[in-house]
């Protein structure tokens, strides 16, 4: 059945309005509703086509297909520190990041040695970051907790989606910054040399006895 203009930049406008309004990721799947259409070659033209239009107008913004059949529009990379002033608050504070870069560089990772390492204090980041969609936390065959970051971490920090990639670009950035002391989150130190990651404007950290 053949498509008409008219109907296929309504498509286009739904579409990009559900990006715009998602701010993150989108399934396929779920953007095939939107468009109403069962197809995987359709909606997939439609993305490209939205992409194209992003691209012909010189717009700030882009419209990605990502890895894992999904779609986002975003801001692209060059205007970050333009516009780093106007932007919303970090998406963590200190305290989690540092976790988070933990989690990161260390998975798969158990729960009970990242709390061993970071502290008691991080239960409640990993419930933050897992109700964020940032890391998973699956159970073992002994009921242990196996704690990983999400492909939504990739695309939020410009990760890449497999783990040993995203540990050898954290390695390349902690060989380029500075070595300081851990505040274990207590006001303690917690007695491991650490470097410095800047995520999204705030600092996380890396104990220095699991880098090359």
């Amino acid at each position: 059945m053949m498509i008409s203009n008219i109907q296929n930049n309504k498509r286009l406008a739904m579409l990009e309005a559900a990006l715009y309004a998602a701010g993150r990721p989108v399934e396929l799947k779920n953007m095939k509703v939107i468009a109403r259409t069962k197809s995987d070659k359709v909606i997939a033209g439609l993305i490209r086509e939205l992409s194209l239009r992003y691209e012909a107008r010189r717009s700030a913004l882009e419209v990605m297909i990502l890895p894992g059949n999904r779609a986002v529009m975003r801001l692209k990379q060059r205007f970050d520190h333009s516009v780093k002033r106007f932007t919303k608050r970090p998406l963590l504070s200190i305290g989690p990041l540092k976790t988070l870069s933990y989690v990161a560089y260390n998975q798969p990772v158990l729960q009970g040695q990242v709390v061993a390492d970071r502290g008691n204090h991080v239960y409640s980041h990993l419930k933050r970051m897992a109700d964020m969609g940032l890391i998973s936390r699956e159970r073992n065959e002994n009921r242990a907790y196996v704690i990983k970051t999400t492909p939504f971490f990739a695309d939020y920090f410009g990760f890449g989606t497999d783990p040993m990639n995203t540990k050898i670009q954290l390695r390349r950035i902690f060989n380029q910054i500075k070595i300081h002391r851990l505040d274990n989150g207590n006001g303690e130190s917690a007695g491991r040399k650490t470097l410095n990651l800047a995520f999204d404007g705030s600092t996380i950290a890396e104990p220095m006895d699991k880098l090359p």
